[in-house]
């Protein structure tokens, strides 16, 4: 599957690399992700209408380590359906859905299955407070030089 569904543990709500960094230093990895991917979404090529893509942290768990991996870029509609539980909050929980299934030329139903699994991981990992680990970003970088 080209675009799946990513659900942050409740524990780690509002804890991500944007709130570990200075503005200034998310502004120069966010900046940089952006130009790395030619301003397209890393998954459909697309571009958003408002703003071309944003910068999507891509984290492993293992052992109560929360592990940033990578950045990448994602047009708007992509990041939504990657944070689907959040769209649904916001009321675009359908669009999300919409875009999941066209992006993977999958049915309604497989892709209601996917968001099934995607939650029930996201119910398991609920039961860890987990410990985040940014060492993937490079020192320095945003510093002034």
């Amino acid at each position: 599957m080209k675009l799946e569904v990513e659900l942050i543990p409740r524990t780690s709500f509002f804890t991500n690399l944007r709130s570990k960094l200075s503005k200034e230093k998310w502004d120069v990895l966010r900046k940089k992700c952006y130009s790395d991917a030619g301003y397209r979404c890393e998954i459909c090529s697309g571009k958003g209408n408002e703003w071309p893509v944003e910068c999507h942290e891509v984290w492993s768990y293992e052992k109560g380590i929360q592990k940033l991996v990578r950045l990448i870029a994602l047009c708007p509609d992509c990041h939504m359906v990657k944070h689907i539980g959040l769209a649904g909050l916001r009321g675009s929980g359908d669009k999300a859905l919409r875009h999941l299934m066209a992006v993977n030329g999958i049915s309604k139903q497989d892709a209601e299955s996917h968001i099934s699994d995607a939650f029930g991981v996201w119910s398991d990992r609920n039961e860890t407070n987990w410990e985040l680990d940014i060492s993937f970003i490079t020192p320095g970088i945003g510093d002034e030089s």
